[in-house]
């Protein structure tokens, strides 16, 4: 499925660009890596081999201070947020996706969870999204959850 311009606008003007998995296909990522000042990526399930070899499981990065990760699979909504606080204590926020469900939630102890939906996939959602998000001085600041318009079929 073709990028919505609205997306790919977005891309070219951040700072970075955060992808929690399944790409399904290289075309994709060579997009992507073509236009992102920075990406920060990991592979998902239904990525194939290719895709594996060129994307981790897991991703960390700083942020201006700010301690990222990104993951594809968390498990399932119960839970998640003492999960995923238990697997990654040394971050600030963990993006991550495989439900196509956005998902915006605070673990006790402080990490931020994330999940941007899908703008091409979204299932059970009413809209695809995206979401954008500030981060200053390693803080996470406003995070905005974008619902893209519905495709129109040629």
């Amino acid at each position: 499925r073709a990028l919505p311009g609205e997306l790919l606008d977005a891309i070219g003007a951040a700072d970075a660009v955060v992808h929690a998995g399944d790409w399904v296909d290289s075309a994709t990522l060579d997009l992507l890596e073509s236009r992102a000042r920075r990406l920060i990526a990991v592979y998902g399930n239904n990525d194939g081999p290719e895709l594996r070899a060129r994307l981790p499981e897991v991703a960390r990065a700083e942020l201006d201070g700010l301690r990222l990760g990104v993951v594809h699979e968390t498990g399932s909504a119960q839970e998640r947020e003492r999960r995923c606080a238990e697997l990654f204590p040394d971050l600030d926020v963990l993006v991550f996706g495989h439900s196509h469900i956005p998902w915006d939630t605070t673990a006790p102890g402080g990490l931020r969870l994330l999940n941007p939906g899908s703008p091409t996939d979204r299932r059970r959602q009413p809209h695809c999204t995206y979401m954008t998000a500030v981060v200053e001085d390693g803080r996470l600041g406003a995070v905005e959850l974008h619902r893209l318009p519905p495709r129109t079929r040629p």
